[in-house]
C-alpha cells in the first residue's frame, strides 16, 4: 500500500502531545501490518519538514515532497504513479483514532471513513487500484473529496459496526474517533479528550477519581518535552522499592516519608502510561517494567508494614506474623486465579461484567490498602488497619475464585461467544 498526506498546512497545525498530526499519522502507519511500501508527505510548495522519530524512517521509506497547485493538481499527480497498488489518503489537519489506520490496511475494498460527528470536517480515503482512473479530482481537500466519492458511490462508507473498539489492555470499549485540529483551543480540547480516553475502563477509586489531576498536569509536560516513559517508569520503582526499607525501620518520620514515595510511585504508575499511549512510546521493556513492578511489590510494602509494626520483635507465631503470611499468601493466590479468567476470554477479568467492573473500584489492590493504612496509622490504629487489610485480601481473592467457578463452570460462559462488556463510563466528545 502507498499512503498520501496531505501536509500543507502541518507547520500550522497545532502540536497534540508534542507531536505534529504528520507524524502521529506516520507512528500509526508505523504500528499497522502490513506496513505500508511508501509514506509520500505532500508539504505544498512552501511546507517545512517537521522534525520527526528517527526511527519511523526505519519503519517505511518516507518521500518528503514541495508540490505546486492546488489539493487536486497534488493529488492527480500522486495517484497517476500509484500504478497498481492501493492508497491510503490522510490530511495533515486532521487526527484520527491511531487504530483505524490498521483497521484500513487490512481491508481489500475502497472505503471512505468520516469523522463521526460532521462539524468536524475530517476523513480517511481507502483505494483500491484504478478506482479513480479517468475521473477528475474535483475536491478542495479530503473530507469534500470523501463526501463526492460516497455520494458518487465511488467508495463505501465505513462505520464504527465493522470497527473493533474493544482495547484489551484498557479493559473498554471505545468506538473510534477523528477531530479536525486547527488552533490552539480546538488542540487543548482533544488533548483532554484523548487523555481521558486512555484510562482503563474499570480500575480502583483512586486512579479514577483522585489522582487525574496529578497525572494531567504531568503528562503534557512530559510529552512537549519528549521524556520517554520508561524514564518515569524506572523513577517509580526507586520510589516503590526505596520505600521497603523505610517502613521497616518503624518510626513515624519512616512511615510518613514511605507513605509519601508511594503515593509518588502511585501517581507515576498512571503517568508512564498515558506518556506511552498519547506519544507512541510503548514498549515491551516499558510494559515489562511498569506491570511487572505491580505484581511484585504489594507483598513487599506489606511485609515492610508488618516489620514497621513490629514484626521483628513479636515474630513470625504471632498474630502480627500469621496475618503477615496470610496477605501475603492470599495476594499470591489472588494473582493466580485472575490469571485463569483470560485463558478462556483473551481479557481481564472485570471487564466480563458490569458487576465485576465495579468491584474493580475497591477490591484489595494496592491503591485501595494504601489509604485504608494511612488513614488507620494516623488515627492510632495501624495494627487494626493491616488486619483489616488482610480480611479485604482474603474476601478479594475469595471473590475472585467464587466468580470465576460460576462463570466458567456454572454460566459456561465461555462457550456462549459473549462479546465485552463496556465498564467504563461515557467519554465526553469534544466540543
Amino acid at each position: 500500500m502507498l499512503v498520501w498526506i496531505d501536509a500543507v498546512q502541518c507547520g500550522r497545525a497545532p502540536k497534540i502531545f508534542g507531536l505534529t498530526l504528520v507524524e502521529r499519522h506516520l507512528q500509526a502507519l508505523k504500528r499497522s501490518l502490513p506496513r505500508p511500501a511508501r509514506v509520500v508527505v505532500d508539504l505544498g510548495s512552501d511546507g517545512q519538514k517537521p522534525k520527526i522519530d528517527p526511527s519511523l524512517n526505519d519503519a517505511f521509506p518516507i518521500e518528503w515532497r514541495q508540490e505546486s497547485g492546488d489539493f487536486a493538481a497534488r493529488l492527480e499527480r500522486f495517484l497517476t504513479e500509484s500504478g497498481d497498488m492501493p492508497v491510503m489518503l490522510l490530511d495533515g489537519t486532521t487526527l484520527p483514532d491511531a487504530r483505524l489506520h490498521a483497521s484500513l490496511t487490512g481491508l481489500a475494498d475502497s472505503v471512505a471513513v468520516l469523522a463521526p460527528k460532521d462539524e468536524e470536517r475530517a476523513a480517511i480515503v481507502r483505494l483500491e487500484p484504478g478506482r479513480l482512473n479517468n475521473a477528475t479530482i474535483d475536491a478542495a481537500d479530503l473530507p469534500a473529496l470523501a463526501v463526492k466519492l460516497l455520494a458518487a458511490g465511488t467508495v463505501r462508507a465505513y462505520g464504527q459496526g465493522e470497527f473493533n473498539g474493544f482495547i484489551r489492555k484498557l479493559r473498554r470499549t471505545i468506538p473510534y474517533y477523528m477531530f479536525r485540529v486547527e488552533s490552539a483551543d480546538k488542540a487543548a480540547k482533544v488533548e483532554k479528550f484523548m487523555f481521558w480516553s486512555n484510562y482503563k475502563g474499570s480500575t480502583d477509586f483512586f486512579t479514577r477519581y483522585v489522582y487525574p489531576p496529578l497525572v494531567w498536569i504531568s503528562v503534557g509536560p512530559l510529552a512537549r518535552a519528549r521524556v520517554h516513559p520508561n524514564a518515569v517508569t524506572i523513577f517509580s520503582i526507586i520510589l516503590a522499592l526505596g520505600a521497603i526499607p523505610i517502613w521497616a525501620i518503624g518510626e513515624t518520620w519512616s512511615f510518613w516519608t514511605g507513605f509519601a514515595m508511594a503515593y509518588g510511585m502511585s501517581v507515576l504508575d498512571s503517568v508512564d502510561g498515558k506518556l506511552a499511549r498519547l506519544t507512541f512510546t510503548d514498549s515491551r521493556l516499558g510494559n515489562f517494567l511498569d506491570h511487572g513492578l505491580d505484581m511484585v511489590h504489594p507483598p513487599f510494602w506489606y511485609l515492610s508494614w508488618a516489620y514497621g509494626l513490629g514484626l521483628a520483635t513479636l515474630g513470625w507465631g504471632s498474630t502480627l506474623g500469621l496475618a503477615t503470611i496470610l496477605i501475603m499468601a492470599f495476594y499470591v493466590v489472588d494473582r493466580l486465579i485472575l490469571k485463569v479468567y483470560p485463558t478462556f476470554f483473551q481479557r481481564a477479568f472485570h471487564t466480563h461484567s458490569k458487576l465485576d467492573g465495579r468491584m474493580r473500584t475497591f477490591i484489595a489492590r494496592r491503591n485501595i490498602t494504601l489509604p485504608m493504612f494511612i488513614v488507620g496509622y494516623a488515627l492510632g490504629y495501624a495494627l487494626e488497619a493491616f488486619y483489616l487489610i488482610v480480611a479485604w485480601q482474603i474476601l478479594t481473592a475469595a471473590y475472585h475464585g467464587g466468580r470465576t467457578f460460576w462463570i466458567l463452570v456454572v454460566d459456561r460462559a465461555h462457550l456462549k461467544d459473549r462479546r465485552p462488556t463496556d465498564v467504563a463510563a461515557a467519554l465526553k466528545q469534544v466540543d
